[in-house]
């Protein structure tokens, strides 16, 4: 972004910090003078539709907003998030360059080592000896800027056994958000004090739904560490959101209000929600969502967004609006903590090893050039997970691409993996497939635009 364009978004957000039910309206319009190329029409229109509407729940959102979050929280979540991240042009730049995916984010694995033995947990097959070091996540990170990339999501193992290292990172690089996924339970008043002077750096809290399917999953006590946790942060003033698996066993738990409308109470401001993925030799496939509950959260979802003050995403359902499956580097991919380079947290197979390649080689790599040339990889976008949803897909990409399974206790096979989910794909095809086609006969001009 160039000097001129930097200043005049910096007035306008410390403008729009002041008084932002009545500056907002700038913002979206500097917003859309900076989409160079029309890449994010629509998402803008939709942004001025809803939030702008004074009796839209998103334009309450915005008010409480910053009625109880630090403004200088606020304004590096805009300065990085909407502005850096969407609109410096450099990633559409090496799209058309290279021709490669080029994420919106990547996500990175501090360490496999974590303090808590979830039930069912993907993350628990990379074992805890493996970690990687700072100088490799400033260098994925600087390499990732020159591609256009501004944001950053930890996952792990726990990842804030890493902490004083993720902040040192977030204050290097005041351009980039970063993000992660917690149980919580490393969170203290200091670390709270150094995610406001930073201000570019948030939490998701991981929970299950109350405290009987919490600790269901995460062991005794886990459950309130999260509440107590989350009213810290609260008091700190500080942004954060939860992040929850629906499973057979917590679905209409985790969906219903009076799960939701608590921990907005406790000051969440977004929930994302996925589905149990029965990735790895200890995976409990009972936990899969049955295709009524997964219609119910697809259902559900929609309706929160429309009635309640928190943003809520579902990363399987809501591929109507990404068009299928966001992996490969399409919107994102993963690094876990050995180095592997994976085209999605949830699909352990890859060519490379980020510490024998750059960034821009492991997008090229064969499992993400099978990655592009297959997405979408339904027509159904209800339907879009290659695992979940349309196993044969893995299954030919790890087979074309000679990717080798990176569980780092047990290797899994493919065929392994996939026979875990083919009867629940099947399942969901009867379920899904009638309902996308009458989306399409009530949307079709809609979609249309979408995948172009």
């Amino acid at each position: 972004m160039n000097l001129i364009k930097k200043k005049t978004t910096d007035l306008i957000i410390d403008y729009m910090v002041k008084d932002p039910i009545k500056n907002l309206p700038k913002m979206i319009d500097l917003a859309e003078s900076l989409d160079r190329k029309g890449q994010h029409t629509e998402q803008v229109a939709q942004f001025r539709k809803t939030i702008i509407n004074p009796d839209s729940i998103w334009s309450k959102f915005v008010e409480d907003l910053f009625k109880e979050v630090d403004p200088e929280c606020i304004k590096k979540l805009i300065e990085c998030f909407f502005v850096n991240a969407t609109l410096d042009g450099k990633m559409e730049d090496a799209k058309e360059k290279y021709g490669i995916n080029v994420p919106w984010a990547i996500l990175l694995d501090p360490t496999s080592a974590c303090n808590y033995q979830c039930t069912g947990c993907w993350a628990a097959q990379y074992g805890d000896k493996h970690s990687l070091s700072y100088e490799k996540l400033d260098d994925i990170i600087t390499q990732g800027k020159a591609l256009g990339i501004h944001f950053y999501i930890y996952s792990g193992g726990e990842p804030l056994m890493r902490k004083d290292d993720l902040i040192k990172l977030a204050e290097k690089n005041p351009d980039c958000y970063f993000f992660a996924f917690t149980n919580g339970s490393l969170i203290d008043e200091q670390f709270c004090k150094d995610l406001r002077r930073v201000a570019n750096f948030t939490i998701a809290f991981s929970i299950e739904g109350d405290e009987e399917d919490t600790d269901f999953r995460r062991g005794k006590g886990a459950y309130q560490v999260v509440i107590d946790k989350m009213r810290l942060m609260k008091d700190y003033k500080l942004p954060f959101g939860y992040s929850t698996c629906y499973h057979s066993k917590n679905t209409y738990n985790v969906g219903g209000d009076e799960f939701i409308d608590y921990m907005i109470s406790l000051g969440c401001r977004f929930a994302w929600n996925f589905t149990y993925m029965p990735v790895g030799v200890d995976a409990v496939p009972e936990l899969l969502a049955t295709p009524e509950q997964r219609k119910w959260m697809h259902d559900r979802i929609r309706e929160i967004r429309d009635t309640k003050p928190i943003f809520a995403l579902d990363f399987w359902n809501d591929g109507e609006y990404t068009c299928g499956c966001i992996a490969g580097g399409r919107r994102y991919f993963h690094i876990n903590a050995a180095g592997d380079v994976e085209p999605c947290a949830f699909v352990h197979y890859s060519n490379v090893n980020i510490h024998d390649v750059t960034l821009l080689e492991a997008l090229q790599s064969p499992i993400f050039k099978a990655y592009r040339d297959g997405q979408p990889f339904n027509d159904n976008h209800m339907r879009p997970c290659p695992v979940l949803d349309n196993p044969e897909a893995i299954e030919h990409m790890v087979k074309i691409s000679g990717a080798h399974s990176t569980d780092m206790q047990s290797p899994e096979e493919v065929e392994a993996l996939t026979a875990k989910t083919k009867e629940a794909a099947a399942k969901w095809a009867e379920t899904s497939d009638p309902i996308w086609e009458e989306h399409l006969k009530e949307k079709p001009e809609q979609e249309k635009m979408k995948a172009g």
